[in-house]
């Protein structure tokens, strides 16, 4: 029987998974592809380690040119993550004529063109379904189910564990900090949340849906990055109680003169469907011209999830190399020689809704104030809302603003620090409406 053989490079959490799942699902992917896949050789820096899994006659190395070098290897698992050393042993691997599978988000959105115009040259795949959003088959029905359908927009929950701390905010009314201590406590976020909290993880994996959906190389660099560390319960209240709910989006729009993206916590309708998403799970929504909106939801995280998404890209190679065929789809959807790098947006010209939440004296002509800032700089105002009495603290003054620019926001919100009124640094968070 044809064999694909496989090499992994990395042996944690998601390398569990994927030994687990050949091993009690090798049958049904034969008959799947005719092919079967054996595990070779896996290259960690402590072969001795107890994994809890029976690996039989799988060799443990803490050498990895074992396996990127490995004549009896056809395929390389990158299970390592971030630059160095994994672009180095994924080219090396490519050169050494092996394919590679990855689930590393940051190699892909940074460092990805190159990569896949080596892979492309040489007649190899170069796959990275579990790099974004996990088990969600995103990147598979974006490169084929929807390849030939214009991509218009797309938006979602791309990071579960800033969706599980806003969800556990709202429905438990704790603070940041709690939650995201209790999510690092039951190993729904990492000991260093940063790349999570701030919204570097979401932007890696935006860039790369951006790339498939408009035919431009991935644009980590030039993506408008904001995390939910600076969420608070009071701006979660203020929300429900206008009938919103503050997710963390990633927004990526194809619009006259170039491309829109951003990462940011996002005030969304109540009733939308993407508010609806909630703890460790995640949703893209992809609107293309003739489908309109398409969803596409999963668990984006964690041992199985991520490891379904890998073993799908090697069944995928092994279906190739059944078939005979050679890169059948390129990496990015379009071939790496037509994509055309396009220019983003500046935020600043962007328009839509605000929150704009104060902390202002409570005492009269202060209203007066905040108004007057706000004309000045052509800021129309939607609805205000005011709580609490007090002759000494501050007191929460809530403004919903109708649209106007980023670059007004900014300015206003600059004028509205200086008064004498305002006792904090004013908060705001962008609204969207036209959600599904």
């Amino acid at each position: 029987m044809e064999e694909l053989r496989i090499g992994i490079l990395g042996f944690g959490t998601v390398g569990r998974g994927v030994v687990t799942m050949l091993q009690e699902h090798g049958d049904e992917i034969i008959k799947r592809s005719g092919v079967r896949l054996r595990l070779v050789r896996i290259a960690t820096r402590t072969p001795s380690r107890d994994r809890g899994v029976d690996l039989g006659d799988v060799e443990l190395t803490n050498d990895v040119y074992r396996v990127v070098n490995g004549d009896d290897i056809d395929v390389v698992v990158e299970l390592i993550g971030g630059y160095d050393p994994a672009e180095a042993l994924v080219r090396d691997a490519l050169n050494s004529g092996k394919h590679v599978v990855t689930a590393n988000k940051a190699l892909i959105a940074e460092r990805g063109v190159g990569l896949l115009d080596l892979a492309a040259n040489k007649g190899l795949e170069l796959s990275f379904e579990a790099a974004v959003a996990g088990a969600v088959p995103i990147v598979k029905a974006m490169k084929e189910s929807l390849a030939a359908d214009p991509v218009e927009r797309i938006y979602g929950i791309l990071n579960g564990t800033c969706n599980y701390i806003l969800t556990e905010m709202r429905e438990k009314g704790l603070s940041f900090e709690s939650v995201l201590a209790d999510a690092q406590e039951k190993g729904f976020a990492e000991a260093d949340p940063t790349f999570d909290v701030e919204g570097i993880d979401a932007a890696h994996k935006l860039a790369i849906l951006a790339a498939i959906a408009f035919g431009t190389p991935p644009n980590f660099s030039g993506i408008h990055i904001e995390g939910i560390n600076h969420i608070s319960d009071v701006d979660i209240a203020w929300a429900m109680e206008m009938g919103y709910r503050i997710k963390l989006l990633g927004i990526a729009k194809r619009l006259e003169g170039g491309v829109e993206l951003r990462v940011q916590p996002t005030l969304v309708p109540e009733s939308s469907m993407v508010a609806s998403v909630e703890g460790v799970f995640n949703s893209v929504f992809v609107r293309s011209a003739y489908a309109g909106t398409t969803m596409y939801h999963g668990r984006g995280a964690g041992e199985k999830p991520t490891a379904s998404a890998v073993v799908a890209d090697l069944l995928e190679i092994a279906r190739n190399q059944s078939a005979g065929a050679k890169c059948r789809v390129a990496g990015l959807s379009v071939l790496t020689k037509h994509l055309k790098p396009l220019p983003v947006l500046d935020m600043a010209e962007l328009s839509g809704e605000y929150y704009l939440r104060l902390a202002v004296l409570d005492r009269p002509g202060v209203l007066a104030d905040v108004t007057t800032v706000l004309a000045r700089y052509d800021i129309s105002i939607d609805a205000i809302r005011q709580k609490g009495r007090s002759q000494k603290d501050a007191v929460p003054l809530v403004i919903v603003t109708h649209k106007t620019t980023e670059q007004r926001i900014q300015s206003g919100l600059k004028a509205l620090e200086a008064l004498e009124s305002v006792r904090e640094k004013p908060r705001f968070i962008r609204i969207e409406t036209g959600f599904a």
